[in-house]
This record gives structure tokens, C-alpha cells and sequence, in this order.
């Protein structure tokens, strides 16, 4: 029964594929630079709504492959949102439970996803026990713990299989800069990171990848000095992207280069993104967006003509409580108009002056 199970499962997994469009890239101009062409991969618009549609996905048929998945299997997993969201939505196509064990912070809005698909909510106050307490619930309940920070680098085909690379490239090709000069992007567990520069290489491209990193994560400082032991007190306040710990998915061997971001920078950059992108996005495409900014003007600087390309991981509908809203933003000591006046002013003539910023743990 098992066997026939999983290969139904499969089925249904590569079904519902089937009748899903790929995500739009969307090109902006930019009113400063004329020739250099930026493009937004939206993985928001996903049947579930964010980039994690496609790491969901992959841990599902990676699970069923490796026989950790059978019809009685409860699935668990550590997420801040996104990810849970999205395995809930293949645990119930596949008629599974599904526990998210997240922080207690967790945005209102991703709870109620979650939930929509039939999940379960355990929220914790420490965010430092995610993994225990999903290894405990997995022992409890004989289930399977999904393990994205571990997993998720090699549970998607880097080399094709319409992974998120292979589908950036192929919708680059008929523009004016077909092979990117730079792919922007956050690391969350690290898998989308390794995805795109795995197929860099192995494509032989010449393009750059850039990553970014917000305030209080830990990945910045491990790809700087090489060292996975890392840890940090405090967590970032960027929904998706940033870890207290180098995960084992985060693979530095394949970035080019990489950027701190101060939640702040990130914060303001979703609400300048609003008004030239004329939508709401996630904070961790603010992170992304700041991270092109610094590329622009290296470009700049350069005197280089291309492209790039960077994501939005998910809509800023789940962030109005957050983010988009004031009051939060002053709880948090979040003081976004230096980033406002910094970015509006370089979009609009290419001149530039620093914010100053320190980054306390």
C-alpha cells in the first residue's frame, strides 16, 4: 500500500505542477540609469503566495523519494511563515497533517495562511528552540521533520528541472542583456542561494551573485571569515531571510559576494518599493532591492552596462501589521526616512550619501 501511496502522492505533486504557470519577471526602469535594465523575478505569485512554493515542493518529492514520507506521516516543520505556509498547502493535497512549529512572533497574517491550508500553529517564545521542539513533536507523533535548513540545498535540482535559475535564464532570453550581470537575492535556508549559484556555474556563465543579509543574521559573518560556528544573541526582524546560525544549506563556496543590511534599510525599502512597483512586497525583498541598489552604483562607478535580476519572495499583504505599519515600526526603533530620502535620491539622479549605522547584538 505504501509504494502505490507515494507513487500517487508523486502524481498529484507533479499534477498540481503541471497546471501552475511559471512566475512573472518584471522589468523597471530606472530613471537614473538607462543602461542598465532590472528585473524582479515575482515568486509571489505562487498558488501559495511566496518563494517557498518551490522549496515545499521539492522537500515533498525529496521526503516520498527517501521513503520518509508514506499515507500515515505527520509532517513538521521550523518556519517563520513562508515555508509553513507552503508545506501545508502540499500536506493537504496530499491529505497529511501538518504541524508548523514557528516563533511566537510570527505575523498574524502567516498564521491564518497556515491555517487556511489546515495546518497547525506551535508557537514558541524562544526561537532558539525551533529545532528541538520539532524533533520532539516529529518522536511524538511518528511523524517526519522536514528539516529546511538542512535540506533544502539538495533537495532541488540545481542543474535544470525548471528550478527558479533555469527559469530566470530562459525568460532573460530575448532581452537586450540576456546573461545578467548580477542575480540579487536574501539567504533564508540557503537553498535558493546554492540553486542559483550551482547553475551559474555549471551553465560556465559569467554572471555574479550577490546575496544580502539582514541586521542580526549570522551568514554575512560566516561567509566573511569562513566560519560556520557563528551564533547570534539577538534575531533578525526580516520575515524569511536571516538565520542566528550558519545553516547546513547556506553554501558560501558559491557567492560571489555578500551584504549587511540594516532592518531599517530593508523596512524603507519595501515602501519605496511601493510607490515605483506600485505594490506592497515582503521585507526580505527590501533587503534584495537594497542589495541591487549597491550593485547599481558599483555599476555606476564602473561605467558598466547589463542587468540584474532579483526577487520578490512574497506580497506585503502579510506584513500590515508589521512593516507597513507605523506604530510597529516606532516599537521597534525601526526609522525609515533616512533610507527613504537615501533611496529616492538615487534613483531619481544616481547621487548617493551614507546613512550611518551600527549593527548592536
Amino acid at each position: 500500500m505504501t509504494r502505490a501511496w507515494v507513487n500517487q502522492a508523486i502524481t498529484k505533486i507533479e499534477s498540481d505542477f503541471q497546471r501552475s504557470a511559471d512566475t512573472h519577471l518584471l522589468k523597471l526602469d530606472i530613471p537614473a540609469f538607462t543602461n542598465i535594465d532590472l528585473y524582479f523575478k515575482d515568486e509571489s505569485t505562487h498558488p501559495t503566495g511566496s518563494l517557498k512554493h518551490r522549496l515545499a515542493r521539492s522537500l515533498f518529492l525529496y521526503g516520498l523519494c527517501n521513503g520518509w514520507i508514506t499515507e500515515n506521516t505527520t509532517i513538521i516543520e521550523a518556519s517563520s511563515g513562508s515555508t509553513a505556509v507552503s508545506e501545508a498547502y502540499f500536506a493537504r493535497l496530499l491529505g497529511l497533517p501538518f504541524i508548523a512549529v514557528m516563533p511566537a512572533s510570527t505575523s498574524e497574517e502567516k498564521i491564518k495562511k497556515i491555517k487556511f491550508y489546515g495546518g497547525q500553529c506551535h508557537l514558541i517564545d524562544d526561537p532558539s528552540m525551533l529545532y528541538q521542539e520539532s524533533h520532539r513533536l516529529a518522536r511524538e507523533t511518528n511523524g517526519h521533520f522536514m528539516d529546511q535548513f538542512t535540506f533544502a540545498e539538495r533537495a532541488t535540482d540545481w542543474r535544470s528541472n525548471n528550478n527558479i535559475a533555469e527559469s530566470i535564464f530562459e525568460q532573460l532570453a530575448k532581452e537586450q542583456y540576456p546573461e545578467p550581470s548580477w542575480v540579487v537575492m536574501g539567504a533564508g535556508t540557503g537553498g535558493t542561494s546554492a540553486t542559483i549559484g550551482r547553475y551559474i556555474r555549471y551553465n560556465k556563465l559569467a554572471t555574479m551573485l550577490h546575496v544580502v543579509d539582514p541586521e542580526h543574521s549570522v551568514y554575512y559573518d560566516g561567509y566573511i571569515k569562513r566560519d560556520r560556528s557563528i551564533t547570534a544573541i539577538s534575531s533578525s526582524k526580516i520575515e524569511g531571510i536571516g538565520r542566528p546560525q550558519v545553516e547546513p544549506s547556506f553554501m558560501p563556496s558559491v557567492i560571489d559576494t555578500m551584504q549587511k543590511v540594516p532592518d531599517a534599510a530593508s523596512v524603507a525599502a519595501v515602501l519605496f518599493l511601493e510607490k515605483i512597483l506600485g505594490r506592497k512586497c515582503g521585507g526580505s525583498t527590501g533587503t534584495n532591492f537594497y542589495g541591487v541598489i549597491k550593485v547599481l552604483r558599483q555599476m555606476q562607478q564602473q561605467q558598466q552596462s547589463g542587468s540584474i535580476v532579483t526577487l520578490i519572495c512574497d506580497d506585503g499583504s502579510r506584513y500590515l501589521h508589521s512593516y507597513y505599519n507605523e506604530s510597529w515600526r516606532e516599537m521597534h526603533n525601526i526609522n525609515v526616512e533616512p533610507y527613504l530620502d537615501q533611496l529616492e535620491l538615487f534613483w531619481t539622479t544616481g547621487q548617493w550619501f551614507e546613512v550611518e549605522w551600527s549593527e548592536i547584538d
